[in-house]
C-alpha cells in the first residue's frame, strides 16, 4: 500500500500522481487517498490525466459486470481487495512488491517505481499474454543479442574516429543507446543501488537508482523480469484506448525512413480521411464499429482492435499479439520475408548460420518463418477488415500489387547485394568473411541504404497507401535505382584505378 509515491525523473524528486480535489465517481482506497494528500501539488498534469481515465472512474467490480464484447477486463479473478475502488496510485505501484527489484519502503509502505505488464496482468491477463507472443515484446533481445544487428548499430551509434585514413566506429555509451535505438526497442532496467535525496516537500527520502530509466520502449526489460511497457501505446496516466487507436501513437516509433509507416499513412487516402473526419469519430467504444464510430482504418483498426460491423457482427477479434494479422514482415533484413514463427528472432539461423531471416541471396530461413498456409490465413484475416469498405476486386487488386512490390524490391536488394559481394570478394571492402563490420564502409552504407530505407519505403508505400510518391521519388524506387548505379560506379572506379585490396 502507499502513502506517498515519489518518482525520480529528470532530477525531480517525485514519483506518481496526486489529485487535489478528486472528482472521480469511483471510491478511492485509503492508500491511494494518502498518496493524493501529498502529490496533488507536485504533478497536476499527471493528476488531471488520471482523473479522466477509466481507472479513476470505474471500479474493477463495475468493469467485471460488463458482459460480451464490451468487456475490458480479461482476468475474471481480480483479487477481491482491489475490486471495490478505483485503480489509483497504490493499486499499481504496490502490487507484488516482492517481485520488483526497485521496491523501497516509503512512509510505511512498500512501493515500486516501474509498473510492468505483469502488474497490468492483474486485470488484463489476455492482453498481456498476447503481447508476450508479439515481436515487440522481444525488441530489446532481438537487437542487443543479434551479433549482425549489433554491427549495424555500432556503425550508426558508435564513437567515430580516424585511424589509418579510415573512419572507425567504436563503442557507444548507454545514454546514446537509450535515446536512439533503445528508445523504441526498450532498455534493460537494473537497480544499481539507492540514494537519499533532500526533497523540498518531505525532507530526506530514499530512492532506488535505476539504470536504463526513464524508458517506455515496447520491449523494455522490467525490474520484475517481465518484457514490455503497456504505456508505450496507452500512455500513462490516462491509459487511453482512444490514444492507442490514433496513428499519432504509432508515429513515435514508426515514422521512418527505415519504417516510414506514419508518413506513408498520412499521405494515403485512409490518412486523408482520418485527418479530415477524425473530429466526428468516436475512438472510445469497445467494440469499435466500422462505419459508425470511424470510416477509415487507423493502425489499430488493422492490427489490434476488436471490430464489429453495424449489425454487431464481429469483423475481427482484438489482439495485442499484433503480428497474427501480418503474413509478411516488410522490414527488410535484408529482404522482406514471411513473418517469424517466434517473437524471439535471435534463434533464427539462415543457411549460412547467421541470425538473419534470409540469406544474402534472398532465400528464407526455412523452419523459422511461417509457412504459406499460415500466410494465407493471416492474409484472409487482414483482407476481411478491408472488405468492410471495399469489394473483392479492389482488395484482390490491391494485394496483387502489394505482393508484386515485395518481389520487385527483393530483386533490387539482391542486385545491390551482388554488387556488395563483388566489393567484398575483390577486397575493396571488408565484410563478415573478413571478420569485419559489414556496415561501416562507404559502399556498405550505400548497400544498407538500399534495403534499410529505399526498399522498405517502397514496400510500406504499397502496403499502407497503395503506392504514390513515397513509392517513387520520396525515398522510393527512384532512390533505390539511383543507389544501384552509385554502387556500380563506385566499383567501376576502383577497377579502373587498379585499386589494391584492403588489408
Amino acid at each position: 500500500m502507499l502513502k506517498h509515491v515519489i518518482i525520480a525523473v529528470l532530477g525531480l524528486n517525485v514519483l506518481f500522481w496526486g489529485i487535489g480535489n478528486v472528482a472521480a465517481e469511483a471510491p478511492l482506497s485509503e492508500a491511494t487517498s494518502e498518496c493524493i494528500d501529498c502529490h496533488s501539488t507536485f504533478q497536476p498534469g499527471i493528476v488531471e490525466g488520471w482523473k479522466k481515465s477509466r481507472h479513476a472512474n470505474v471500479t474493477p467490480e463495475q468493469a467485471l459486470a460488463v458482459k460480451g464484447l464490451a468487456s475490458k477486463i480479461s482476468n475474471k479473478e481480480v483479487p477481491k481487495e482491489l475490486r471495490s475502488h478505483s485503480v489509483g496510485c497504490a493499486e499499481c505501484h504496490t502490487l507484488r512488491p516482492e517481485a520488483h527489484a526497485d521496491t523501497i519502503e516509503h512512509n510505511g509502505y512498500d512501493i515500486h517505481v516501474v509498473v510492468s505488464p505483469d502488474d497490468c496482468k492483474t486485470c488484463h491477463k489476455t492482453e498481456v499474454e498476447q503481447f508476450s507472443r508479439n515481436l515487440m515484446s522481444y525488441a530489446v533481445k532481438n537487437l542487443s543479442e543479434n551479433a549482425v544487428f549489433q554491427k549495424l548499430e555500432q556503425s550508426i551509434l558508435g564513437s567515430a574516429s580516424i585511424q589509418r585514413d579510415q573512419i572507425t566506429f567504436g563503442a557507444t555509451d548507454e545514454d546514446t543507446k537509450a535515446e536512439a535505438c533503445y528508445y523504441c526497442h526498450g532498455t534493460v532496467l537494473k537497480v544499481t543501488g539507492t540514494e537519499v535525496r533532500d526533497t523540498d516537500a518531505a525532507g530526506e527520502l530514499e530512492f532506488s537508482v535505476i539504470s536504463g530509466w526513464p524508458n517506455q520502449g515496447v520491449g523494455r526489460i522490467n525490474l520484475d523480469g517481465s518484457r514490455g511497457s503497456c504505456s508505450a501505446c496507452h500512455t500513462r496516466h490516462e491509459f487511453s484506448i482512444a490514444m492507442a487507436r490514433k496513428p499519432y501513437t504509432c508515429q513515435e516509433c514508426h515514422i521512418g525512413p527505415d519504417v516510414p509507416v506514419y508518413k506513408v499513412y498520412s499521405a494515403s487516402k485512409h490518412g486523408n480521411i482520418f485527418s479530415t473526419k477524425k473530429k466526428g469519430w468516436d475512438f472510445t467504444p469497445v467494440p469499435w464499429t466500422v462505419g459508425q464510430d470511424f470510416t477509415a482504418p487507423t493502425c489499430a483498426a488493422c492490427h489490434i482492435s476488436l471490430l464489429v460491423n453495424t449489425e454487431g457482427e464481429t469483423v475481427i477479434e482484438r489482439s495485442h499479439q499484433m503480428n497474427d494479422r501480418l503474413p509478411w514482415r516488410l522490414f527488410g533484413l535484408i529482404y522482406a520475408h514471411p513473418y517469424p514463427k517466434q517473437p524471439d528472432t535471435t534463434i533464427i539461423r539462415n543457411k549460412d548460420g547467421l541470425p538473419l531471416p534470409t540469406d544474402f541471396t534472398g532465400g528464407f530461413a526455412e523452419g523459422f518463418l511461417i509457412d504459406s498456409k499460415e500466410q494465407a490465413r493471416r492474409t484472409r484475416s487482414l483482407q476481411g477488415i478491408c472488405m468492410n469498405c471495399h469489394d473483392m476486386s479492389w482488395v484482390n487488386g490491391f494485394w496483387r500489387r502489394f505482393e508484386n512490390t515485395i518481389q520487385r524490391t527483393n530483386e533490387a536488394t539482391l542486385t545491390a547485394t551482388m554488387l556488395m559481394k563483388e566489393a567484398w570478394d575483390k577486397g575493396y571492402a571488408k565484410g563478415l568473411s573478413a571478420k569485419a563490420n559489414p556496415f561501416d564502409e562507404f559502399i556498405e552504407k550505400l548497400w544498407s541504404d538500399n534495403w534499410l530505407f529505399y526498399a522498405n519505403t517502397t514496400r510500406f508505400a504499397s502496403a499502407m497507401g497503395g503506392g504514390g510518391d513515397y513509392g517513387v521519388f520520396a525515398d522510393g524506387r527512384y532512390h533505390l535505382s539511383r543507389n544501384l548505379t552509385e554502387m556500380r560506379d563506385w566499383l567501376n572506379l576502383r577497377k579502373a584505378a587498379g585499386h589494391k585490396k584492403t588489408k
